[in-house]
């Protein structure tokens, strides 16, 4: 961005700038930032929409399906106008009505191991917004390899997960240490098992706050914890979790 907080960004921005711990230096480092999104879809959109307003500068978006009729009840930057459509595209046009300032590189494509180092050489922070296991730890394992922050989202019926990752520091656990085995996609199979439309919109949501957190380097939990949400009965609750011995992340 050029003319980084003139009159016109002051003003924007103005709501955030006003928290002492955020400020104007800290409202530069949000315009500053690079945020790789993987995945446009029931987590990707509140991610996406929301770091846009917040400001940060270089949002890249990377996935390669088309808006269907079933996406609309819980993929807020959708509506019936974009079905058939592929997602990177309407969701670009319509953040840069949001936001001009902005910066959106999309990829059309899956993220897959041909192509994720050329992909996460441009960013600093990545959110996974993917709805399968296998996605999420090879972003877990390429987060380690090059000592990415990553802010991992499950969500299910009315059940969500999130992890926060900064893998600068190695003693740090991973996605891997926490899960003794890889579990079955079904898990998170939005079509077999249901999911509550609103609960995407509060996991993405505090997924974008968790990356501002860590750009503005506010966050002083620990990153051996996992937030989870039952909805149904109301209860957020944390658990600790830590380092295995053999786990993928020693190994770097």
């Amino acid at each position: 961005m050029k003319n980084i907080l003139n009159k016109k960004l002051v003003e924007r921005y103005s709501r955030q700038i006003v928290l002492k711990d955020v400020g104007p230096l800290g409202q530069k480092k949000i315009i500053k930032s690079k945020v790789l999104v993987v995945g446009a879809g029931g987590l990707g959109c509140p991610v996406i929409d929301y770091l846009s307003r917040a400001g940060v500068g270089n949002i890249g978006v990377i996935d390669h399906d088309k808006v269907n009729t079933s996406n609309i009840h819980r993929q807020s930057l959708y509506n019936s106008r974009d079905i058939g459509k592929f997602k990177v595209s309407v969701l670009k046009k319509k953040i840069k009505l949001v936001n001009p300032q902005v910066k959106i590189k999309t990829y059309k494509e899956k993220i897959e191991k041909k192509n994720i180092k050329k992909i996460f050489k441009g960013y600093d922070f990545i959110v996974d917004g993917s709805d399968n296991f296998k996605t999420k730890f090879l972003l877990n394992k390429y987060s380690i390899k090059y000592k990415k922050i990553l802010i991992v989202g499950a969500i299910s019926k009315m059940d969500g997960h999130i992890f926060t990752f900064d893998f600068k520091n190695k003693k740090n656990p991973c996605l891997k240490c926490f899960y003794q085995s890889e579990p079955s996609d079904e898990v998170l199979n939005c079509e077999r098992e249901g999911i509550l439309g609103p609960l995407a919109g509060i996991v993405g949501n505090i997924q974008a706050i968790e990356i501002l957190k860590k750009i503005l380097n506010l966050s002083k939990e620990s990153n051996k914890k996992i937030l989870i949400l039952d909805l149904l009965n109301l209860n957020f609750r944390k658990a600790e979790f830590n380092k295995k011995k053999n786990c993928i992340c020693k190994n770097f």
